[in-house]
């Protein structure tokens, strides 16, 4: 089986997951399912539970409550969890982060491999080479022995992701991965996702991007106060939503005059 039709057999399915911190209660039941080899948009405002959404995902935090299944590691967040368990769950995904957390000691190349050679315990010379042709996928074959001082915000996250992807992942998150990012620098990096997209990864995207939301996605996802308002195809949600909240929301974002 080649390594594109195994991605399109990697599905992400969540069922009622809750997530609080202290008194506040940030997820609330949010359930939904993302298609093999499809791309799935987070938008909404600043505050209404993206960014812990797509932790919850990774269990970069652990939700409280609910069922989240990635490939065929499926995780009841309600029982007792083990830290092998967590370990082969967190395996099934790649994170792609808002402020690059590239090594600066390490050049473009040592930061791709780190994952692969550490976590991975993979052999030097094989992951070195798909490290260079990741880098490549990207846009920076030329680049390899620089550090991140050396590279430009977008060329950090491009970076990245060439990491994230390095550890074979069956599903991509990406955390508002333009947002650290200076506006002419934000289309070198989406450009690398509408790629993947193209590919057939399967990608969970919180992004402030509308238009690149509409353009990218499969599925589109509007959350406020920690709920899931309305899903569904971009040109429904974007296009011509149902939910008054997220009209409100779009005219603000896409008009904000």
């Amino acid at each position: 089986m080649t390594e594109q039709a195994s991605r399109a057999e990697n599905r992400i399915t969540v069922e009622d997951v809750h997530k609080s911190f202290g008194d506040n209660e940030v997820l609330r039941g949010i359930s939904f399912e993302v298609a093999q080899g499809s791309a799935t948009t987070v938008i909404g405002p600043s505050g209404s539970g993206k960014t812990t959404l797509l932790r919850a995902l990774n269990a970069l935090d652990v939700p409280d409550s609910g069922v989240i299944q990635i490939g065929d590691e499926r995780i009841d967040f309600s029982k007792p969890v083990g830290k092998d368990q967590l370990r082969r769950y967190r395996a099934q995904s790649g994170m792609v982060f808002q402020a690059h957390n590239l090594f600066p000691h390490k050049t473009a190349l040592e930061n791709v491999t780190e994952g692969p050679l550490v976590v991975q315990k993979r052999p030097k010379d094989e992951v070195e080479a798909e490290a260079v042709e990741l880098l490549s996928k990207v846009g920076l074959a030329d680049k390899r022995d620089q550090y991140p001082y050396q590279l430009s915000g977008g060329q950090q996250q491009r970076v990245g992701i060439a990491r994230a992807l390095a550890l074979k992942p069956k599903v991509v998150l990406f955390d508002e991965p333009t947002s650290a990012l200076d506006p002419e620098l934000v289309g070198e990096v989406l450009s690398v996702i509408r790629d993947l997209a193209v590919e057939g990864w399967t990608m969970v995207i919180v992004t402030h991007e509308i238009q690149f939301a509409r353009q990218v996605s499969d599925q589109v996802l509007f959350t406020d106060h920690g709920v899931i308002l309305e899903k569904g195809p971009p040109d429904e949600v974007i296009g011509d939503p149902k939910e008054e909240r997220t009209r409100q929301f779009l005219q603000r974002i896409l008009n904000p005059l």
